[in-house]
């Protein structure tokens, strides 16, 4: 599972048509309702706004949008480039300025999914990794017992707070998440106090 952290705009001429592609990160659908308000704004004499975004990678959430288009000829084809590339948290918009040639459903198909394709291959990716977040806080003389779990888990520390007690804001590997709980409740005899923080994701940079 992969992700981008920037935006990257191609366009794509078909007959006379002009396609222009905007892949973006975007992590809810507020977010990108906003930037695409901005795109319907600045290309306000466009034919067609299409669009698909996906986001939640530990419960994948999914939409496409034709736009008038015919069904199945704009967003799916759009929404397939995404899944082809295993990518999350994010969105694509593809804005068509018709150029007085019909293309067919076949050509449309092609050329939005052609215009979502060059946006993705000049993206720069990275790996999407789904976690399970812990907030655990434990006495300094007990750090031992942290730095072993450290070395056993797959584990990214988020946030970190000092005080009469640690509090640490760890991120769990989701597949290793149960046992790496069932492992810290075994150490609640020694003041390692540990609560659930809900679902996220980290993101690393893809080796080339």
């Amino acid at each position: 599972m992969k992700t981008i952290t920037q935006e990257t705009t191609e366009t794509f001429r078909e007959k006379g048509s002009k396609f222009i592609g905007f892949l973006f990160p975007v992590e809810s659908v507020k977010k990108f309702e906003e930037r695409l308000d901005d795109l319907k704004t600045e290309f306000y004499d466009a034919s067609h706004h299409c669009y698909v975004w996906r986001i939640n990678p530990n419960n994948v959430e999914e939409f496409a949008q034709d736009d008038g288009e015919p069904g199945g000829t704009a967003g799916l084809p759009i929404l397939n480039q995404l899944k082809s590339y295993d990518i999350m948290n994010c969105a694509c918009v593809v804005i068509r300025y018709f150029g007085g040639t019909k293309l067919g459903k076949s050509g449309l198909i092609q050329a939005y999914g052609h215009t979502a394709e060059l946006c993705l291959q000049k993206a720069s990716l990275r790996s999407l990794i789904p976690t399970q977040n812990f907030e655990i806080t434990y006495p300094y003389h007990e750090q031992a017992q942290i730095n072993r779990l450290k070395s056993s888990f797959d584990l990214k520390e988020l946030d970190a707070e000092y005080l009469e007690t640690v509090t640490l804001t760890i991120a769990c590997r989701s597949e290793q998440a149960k046992a790496f709980f069932e492992e810290l409740q075994r150490l609640e005899h020694l003041g390692i106090e540990t609560e659930k923080n809900g679902d996220g994701f980290v993101t690393i940079k893809r080796e080339t």
